[in-house]
């Protein structure tokens, strides 16, 4: 990566967008760390400034559209430009549609999906000017309803239809746009994940040590960015889901089925 390349991280106080902060801030890049969590990012933008690297911590809820504005408007008074946008800002659910508190799914939507639309809305020119990439850390729920999921999937479907269209709109313009689904990650966001009451399930049935590390996934993320990438799939669950999403969409819900009605304490 060229030096001073200006990169915004949406999320970026834990899991994938905190490996995404190192993983781009040793690549030469300029980060832009955006959170509800100004305690964390403001560590972690001292902690990456103390390797000699750059970093800057801007407090942002992603939900809140002025907030979206003033992160842009911050990050281009400081570096003067915009060369990447990671909309990774997300929180997952866990929860049967029949039981769930609807204000849960617009919770969801508003994180997942108006958070990238705010940021994208603002960062867009920036993006233009520079020919520079615009990503979304999506998830198979993207290209996959799942079980217990509904507002993740739906928010992730969304995320992909938005980021579809804005790739068309601007395909004569030079804008990378990437839709990146790493699949199951080690990180913070299935603790964290609402369950039907709108409370945070705090202890994740699945196990991280079958996981990728988030630190692994920032590199692929990396990686299909410099790349330039239309899409990226990790993990083999993830692009065999796809595939039979194709192939035998039928048999993909079985097996889906099967497989969450088997998780500790699940929702069926």
């Amino acid at each position: 990566m060229h030096d001073k390349k200006v990169v915004i991280i949406t999320g970026a106080s834990s899991g994938i967008g905190l490996a995404c902060a190192w993983e781009f801030a040793r690549k030469g890049a300029s980060v832009v760390l955006a959170s509800r969590n100004s305690d964390a990012i403001d560590k972690l933008s001292h902690e990456i400034r103390s390797q000699g690297l750059d970093a800057f911590a801007c407090k942002t809820d992603v939900t809140i559209e002025e907030d979206c504005r003033k992160l842009v408007a911050a990050t281009v008074k400081r570096y003067m430009r915009i060369d990447i946008l990671i909309n990774n800002a997300g929180i997952s659910m866990r929860a049967l549609f029949s039981q769930v508190d609807l204000g849960v799914l617009k919770k969801l939507m508003d994180v997942n999906f108006w958070g990238a639309v705010y940021c994208t809305k603002y960062a867009l020119p920036y993006l233009l000017e520079s020919k520079g990439t615009l990503a979304g850390i999506s998830s198979i729920a993207g290209y996959q309803g799942l079980p217990g999921r509904t507002g993740y999937s739906a928010s992730k479907f969304a995320m992909h239809g938005f980021l579809e269209a804005i790739r068309v709109e601007n395909m004569d313009k030079g804008l990378h746009v990437l839709i990146a689904a790493p699949g199951f990650t080690a990180s913070n966001i299935r603790k964290s994940a609402l369950i039907a009451s709108g409370a945070e399930q705090g202890v994740s049935p699945l196990t991280e040590e079958s996981m990728m590390p988030a630190d692994e996934v920032a590199r692929h993320i990396h990686k299909a960015v410099m790349k330039r990438k239309r899409s990226m799939i990790l993990t083999s669950q993830g692009k065999s889901t796809v595939l039979l999403k194709k192939l035998a969409p039928g048999m993909l819900d079985k097996l889906l089925f099967k497989h969450f009605a088997s998780e500790p304490d699940s929702p069926f």
